[in-house]
């Protein structure tokens, strides 16, 4: 895939968290190469007509005049920013960081299981008032974590939820056995899975199958002592639906990490929803994350110059 009329490929690298030593890593990784660090798009998007690989982003205008490009390497684990209509079409390879970002969401949900579980959010107003207030209050134990998605994020998740004594069940699009998950449904029993969890936790890609995957038929037939966790895309949770939910009583509470509209408006409902915890599309903001989106281009750019397949190759039709 590289271009074989010189030593390696012309790399544009933008949106690092620490420059210096990560974009000394890609050089090591692929001594041969050009590499080029950029720190806006804009900046980058400016030399664009040189570039083979970019790790980063670009935009519908910069592709347009990217005539040597043949890859670009998504920091996102989900790239739906990237896969404008002009992108989907182009024949230019698009690669996402999926899997960095499993382990904190995994500890992003337990925690938000946990909070709500233990009505966290009681203790908290107390100490803000100063007030010893002890109460009864459940455990995870014997519950059931109902997963949706069962990918890196997915599987860390099960992996937690089972050492916390919890029954795991979970949806995916294959019936490939998956490790941690007691029972695994298929699309068409969505509503049994939901009667049957305690927890529901979205952790599926945004796409046009999924989009509006939870909406009020969906909640009507979860518990009333259920919660929903969502820290993958907005949208897949319809944010009408589990509003209306959570004021009229159909399940206890939710632990929203991401919603339909980022950021969420200050006057949105959402915030003010009865036992819901709003977290601003943060669990995976991490350092190691972003460490991990480097191991992954890395492996990726030596596998590009050995002409070998990537890791993370995004469907662009099927958006994932």
């Amino acid at each position: 895939m590289s271009n074989s009329s010189r030593q390696g490929p012309v790399v544009f690298v933008s949106g690092l968290s620490d420059p210096e030593p990560q974009l000394a890593q890609i050089q090591a990784a692929v001594p041969g190469a050009d590499c080029r660090y950029f720190e806006k798009r804009s900046d980058l998007e400016a030399h664009v007509e040189d570039a083979e690989v970019i790790a980063g982003s670009i935009s519908p205008q910069g592709l347009a005049r990217a005539k040597s490009l043949k890859w670009v390497q998504s920091w996102a684990a989900g790239p739906d920013e990237a896969l404008f209509p002009e992108m989907v079409e182009s024949p230019v390879i698009l690669t996402s960081c999926k899997g960095n970002g499993a382990i904190p969401l995994a500890e992003h949900a337990m925690m938000l299981m946990l909070m709500l579980n233990r009505n966290m959010m009681r203790w908290i107003r107390a100490q803000d008032e100063h007030r010893w207030d002890k109460f009864f209050h459940d455990e995870l134990n014997g519950l059931t974590c109902g997963i949706i998605g069962l990918g890196h994020s997915g599987q860390d998740l099960a992996l937690k939820a089972k050492a916390f004594h919890m029954r795991v069940i979970g949806m995916r699009r294959s019936d490939q056995a998956t490790p941690n998950v007691d029972e695994q449904f298929p699309r068409e029993r969505l509503h049994e899975f939901l009667a049957q969890s305690d927890f529901v936790v979205v952790t599926a890609p945004r796409t046009p199958d999924t989009v509006g995957m939870l909406s009020e038929a969906e909640f009507r037939v979860m518990k009333p002592s259920a919660y929903v966790i969502t820290f993958s895309r907005g949208g897949i949770v319809d944010d009408a639906a589990v509003l209306k939910a959570l004021n009229e009583g159909w399940i206890a509470g939710a632990g929203l990490d991401v919603q339909g509209i980022e950021p969420l408006p200050p006057d949105h409902p959402l915030w003010t929803a009865p036992n819901t915890i709003i977290t601003p599309h943060n669990g995976a903001t991490t350092p190691k994350t972003r460490l991990r989106g480097v191991d992954i281009f890395c492996d990726n750019l030596q596998r590009y110059v050995a002409g070998q397949s990537l890791r993370n190759v995004v469907d662009k039709k099927a958006g994932y």
